[in-house]
C-alpha cells in the first residue's frame, strides 16, 4: 500500500510527499459554496481543464455533512474524491466547521439554534456576535467529533490512493469586531494568570495583560483559538494522520485586532499557535495584499513552511508563484476563485459588489477585476513548473535555485558562485503579468531561467 502524505524536513527544508516523491501543489482554491452541488461542480471540472493545474483545493461543511445531530452524510464529499480521481487531480480539503472568515455561518442549524450549549462570543457590553466562542468546550466538541468521522470517511475511500493530500481546519479563523471575546467565560478566563505553556513560551508571568499589554486580547483569543483547532485536528489525525493545516487572513491595515479576525495565525502570533497546537503541521497565509514578498517572508520564518492556499487571481500577480518556489522554497501556490479564470460569465464589474468594503478591507480592486489574461499566464508558468519538477526538487535547499519578483523596481543583483547575474526588469505592462522567475546553478558556467519578461546580464 501507499505511503499516506506527509511533510518532511531535508536540506533544512520542508517537503510534501505524495505517493512517496516530492509534490509542489500547483493549484487553485474555488469559491467557497462551489462544492455544496455536484452539479456546480462539474461547471467546475470543466473549467480548470488546460490549467495544468494538479491539485485543487475544496472546501467540505459541517452543515452539509452532519444536518442532524449524529447522523453524517458524505455522500458529496465522497463524489468529489471520485471525480478528482478520475481527472488526475489531488485535493486539499478545507473543513468549514465552527469558523471561516471569523464567523460561524457553516455550523448545522441545530448549533446556530442552540445559544445555551453553543454559547457565542460577546463584544464589550456583552453583545452577542455571530461567532462561536472558542471558549465553549461543547461547540468544539461537537465540532471535533465531526471532523474525526470526516477523516474516517476519507480513510475508507481514499486510503491507497492519496487523493486527498493535506487538510485546512477551519478557514480564516479568529473573531472579527473586537480585539477579544467578552463572554462571561472569556472574561473570567482573561483575569486569571496565563497558562504554564504560555508562561514557557515568552518566559512571563502574570494575567493576560500584565504578561501582553494592549495585545492581550489577541494573544488571549490566540491561545484559545489554537487549543480548540489542537482538539479538533488531533481527532481527525487519530483516524486519518494526513498533514493538516491553518490559513490566516493577514493582519492589515488599520492593524488593530478584530478589523482583522483577533486570534487567527498571524505572523506574530505563530509562536504561540506552534507550541499550542502540535498537530498542525504548518500556517499558511491568504494573500490578497499587494506586499507579497514580504508576507512570504514573514511565513518562512520559525521553522514554517511556505504554502500559499489563497493568493489573489488578477494577472498581475501571476509570477509570484515562480517567486514563491524559487525564493522560499514553496509546498504549493493557489489563486482564489479558479474556476472563474475560464468562463467569461464569471466577469464582474464595479456594480456586482461592494467597493466600500472592498476598500475597508485593503483589497487592491485589481485583484478582483483584472483577470482577463489570468488563464493564458497562470497555465503557461504551471506547465513550465510541472515538466521540471523533477530539477527543482533536486536543487530545492541546496543555495543554488532562487526566485525574483518585480516590487517597484527595475531589477535586482543576485550572487551566485562565480558570477553575480544581473536580472534587469521589463516595464510593467497593463493585462500582462509582472517581471518575475527563478534561476538554478547548474554548474559554474551553466543556469536554467523561468519567467516572464526579464533580461539577465552575467
Amino acid at each position: 500500500m501507499k505511503k499516506l502524505p506527509f511533510i518532511k524536513k531535508e536540506n533544512g527544508i520542508a517537503t510534501l510527499f505524495v505517493d512517496g516523491e516530492p509534490f509542489i501543489i500547483l493549484g487553485g482554491e474555488i469559491h467557497n459554496s462551489s462544492s455544496s452541488s455536484l452539479e456546480y461542480m462539474e461547471r467546475v471540472w470543466s473549467n480548470i481543464k488546460g490549467l495544468h493545474l494538479n491539485a485543487l483545493l475544496v472546501p467540505v461543511y459541517w452543515e452539509l455533512v452532519e444536518p442532524e445531530e449524529d447522523k453524517f452524510d458524505f455522500s458529496i464529499v465522497g463524489s468529489i474524491i471520485q471525480r478528482a480521481r478520475e481527472e488526475n487531480i489531488r485535493l486539499v480539503l478545507l473543513w468549514f466547521g465552527l469558523w471561516k472568515n471569523g464567523e460561524s455561518n457553516y455550523v448545522p442549524g441545530w448549533v446556530k439554534k442552540d445559544y445555551n450549549r453553543y454559547f457565542r462570543a460577546c463584544y464589550p457590553g456583552s453583545i452577542k456576535s455571530n461567532t462561536i466562542s472558542p471558549l465553549c468546550t461543547e461547540a468544539v466538541k461537537a465540532d471535533a467529533k465531526a471532523f474525526k468521522n470526516l477523516m474516517r470517511y476519507i480513510k475508507e475511500v481514499d486510503e491507497g490512493n492519496n487523493t486527498v493530500i493535506m487538510m485546512q481546519v477551519e478557514n480564516e479563523i479568529g473573531f472579527l469586531g473586537s480585539d477579544r471575546d467578552y463572554s462571561d467565560a472569556a472574561n473570567e478566563k482573561f483575569e486569571e494568570e496565563v497558562p504554564s505553556e504560555v508562561r514557557l513560551i515568552y518566559g512571563k508571568s502574570g494575567n493576560w495583560t500584565q504578561v501582553f499589554g494592549e495585545e492581550a486580547g489577541e494573544y488571549f483569543m490566540a491561545y484559545h483559538y489554537a487549543r480548540a483547532v489542537e482538539q479538533i485536528a488531533k481527532a481527525g489525525s487519530e483516524e486519518y494522520p494526513i498533514p493538516m493545516y491553518v490559513n490566516a487572513w493577514l493582519q492589515q491595515y488599520p492593524d488593530r485586532a478584530g478589523f482583522y479576525p483577533s486570534g487567527g495565525p498571524i505572523a506574530k502570533v505563530v509562536k504561540m499557535w506552534k507550541a499550542t497546537a502540535p498537530t498542525i503541521s504548518l500556517y499558511a497565509p491568504d494573500v490578497y495584499v499587494p506586499y507579497f514578498i514580504d508576507v512570504c517572508a514573514e511565513y518562512s520564518l520559525n521553522d514554517n513552511p511556505l504554502f500559499i492556499p489563497e493568493v489573489r487571481k488578477d494577472v498581475s500577480s501571476v509570477t509570484n508563484v515562480f517567486y514563491a518556489i524559487g525564493k522560499h522554497n514553496a509546498l504549493g501556490y493557489c489563486p482564489f476563485g479558479i474556476e472563474d479564470l475560464q468562463d467569461p460569465g464569471a466577469r464582474i464589474s464595479e456594480d456586482d459588489i461592494d467597493m466600500e468594503l472592498v476598500k475597508a478591507l485593503n483589497i487592491d480592486v485589481n485583484a478582483i477585476f483584472n483577470i482577463e489574461n489570468t488563464a493564458y499566464y497562470l497555465s503557461q508558468c504551471y506547465k513550465l513548473l510541472g515538466d521540471m519538477m523533477g530539477i527543482i526538487d533536486k536543487y530545492r535547499g541546496t543555495g543554488k535555485m532562487t526566485g525574483f519578483l518585480q516590487n517597484n523596481d527595475n531589477g535586482c543583483i543576485l550572487p551566485f558562485s562565480e558570477y553575480d547575474l544581473h536580472i534587469k526588469y521589463k516595464k510593467q505592462v497593463e493585462s500582462r503579468p509582472k517581471s518575475g522567475g527563478l534561476v538554478i546553478e547548474i554548474s559554474k558556467n551553466e543556469f536554467i531561467f523561468v519567467g516572464i519578461g526579464f533580461s539577465v546580464d552575467f
